[in-house]
């Protein structure tokens, strides 16, 4: 039985240009209408025991062509266990795959995937749990729900969503984690977070991008991380309803998660540069990412992006636009396609199970700087006061 290459399922994306034997030249396919590519996902069929060589050979034009650099695939016979692919190599703008099948059916990916069919099981298992309320914020412009999971009864609004970018998908994984730290009935840092917070958590902004099998855009080619100073319901109705919510609520603490192609490292971005930053401000986010590094030996601040002049933050941004908004702390959180090559795993690189630690250990750094965001946001409202009177 010679070797098959498919793609036509949730989230999948490749297409074959070639096969001479064992070797396949592939390119992966643009989201609809963008240029936007990077993400790709396909099933190999054929017997245990051939050899397999895939060259993706479009690389070059990608959306980071620096991610490609150091970076190898990963591959599941399950579905479930997803581990890199050792014989990986790029050069000359092409990205070189080789194996031997383990079993009959495998499953290659950029990074471990989070289909819409594990988002279902998520949201649903997670709304069944006593104390977690179920909502749809409004539908994409595919009909699929913004679904949004609230836990806890707290006075301060916490908003946690992931997904902007369908093709980070290590930033569902990232959630899956949150969640179930979040609904553990034992656990005596949940408790204490569901007490003092409530949690509007939206796992995936960007369903359709998701099932579509996109890099990084909605149905009709539209980055949302570029849609939050004026988002519509023609080209961005994920960001109205989300933004909407987020004003009948307010917002104290804002996480937006994503995945960062080219940096081998997790860390945090901010909202330096916008309009009315103020020092109390700044001090809760370096606060935050001093206590995050302390806790979690995967995370670090020496490495990330460039950080925004006095004046100068990109407001279309979630982070900047809610900072700003709501004189809230909102940070990104950016974790790796490769590895974080401080404290590397050969087998698995960065990884579904290393995204829900992660997690964890951000919810731990929230519950840790609990006391200054409640001195924030009384300081907040007395200055909300003092110039509703002046």
């Amino acid at each position: 039985m010679p070797l098959t290459i498919s793609s036509a399922f949730d989230a999948g994306n490749i297409r074959v240009v070639k096969q001479q034997g064992d070797t396949f030249d592939l390119e992966i396919v643009a989201d609809h209408m963008s240029d936007f590519y990077q993400w790709f996902y396909f099933r190999v069929a054929g017997k245990a025991g051939d050899d397999a060589t895939l060259r993706i050979t479009n690389c070059a034009g990608s959306a980071y062509p620096n991610g490609w650099p150091d970076y190898k695939g990963v591959m599941s016979f399950d579905r479930e266990e997803w581990f890199r692919i050792d014989d990986t190599s790029y050069a000359d703008g092409v990205l070189t795959m080789s194996f031997t099948m383990p079993t009959d059916v495998v499953w290659v990916a950029y990074f471990a995937p989070y289909s819409m069919e594990r988002h279902h099981d998520l949201v649903t298992q997670t709304a069944a749990i006593d104390g977690v309320e179920y909502r749809s914020l409004g539908k994409s412009l595919d009909g699929q729900d913004l679904d949004c999971l609230t836990i806890g009864e707290g006075p301060l609004s916490v908003w946690l969503y992931a997904r902007q970018h369908p093709g980070e998908s290590m930033a569902e994984w990232w959630m899956e984690g949150a969640l179930e730290r979040l609904t553990d009935e034992d656990d005596p840092v949940a408790r204490v977070l569901r007490k003092e917070c409530t949690f509007n958590i939206v796992p995936n902004m960007n369903p359709d991008g998701s099932r579509r099998g996109h890099l990084r855009t909605n149905a009709v080619g539209v980055n949302l991380n570029r849609e939050w100073h004026a988002p519509s319901a023609e080209k961005s109705p994920e960001v109205l309803y989300v933004r909407n919510a987020m004003d009948e609520t307010g917002v104290d603490f804002a996480m937006d998660v994503h995945g960062d192609e080219a940096i081998p490292a997790n860390f945090l971005a901010g909202f330096e540069g916008i309009p009315s930053i103020t020092e109390g401000q700044q001090k809760l986010f370096g606060l935050f990412g001093e206590t995050l590094e302390r806790l979690s030996p995967d995370f670090q601040r020496s490495q990330g992006y460039e950080v925004a002049k006095p004046g100068q933050a990109n407001m279309s941004m979630s982070t900047t636009q809610l900072a700003e908004r709501y004189g809230c702390v909102s940070m990104t959180l950016e974790m790796p396609f490769k590895d974080n090559f401080d404290l590397p795993d050969e087998v698995y690189g960065w990884s579904p199970q290393r995204s829900k630690y992660l997690a964890s250990s951000c919810l731990d750094a929230l519950h840790a700087i609990l006391p200054e965001l409640k001195q924030a946001k009384t300081a907040r409202g007395t200055a909300k006061r003092e110039k509703a009177d002046a």
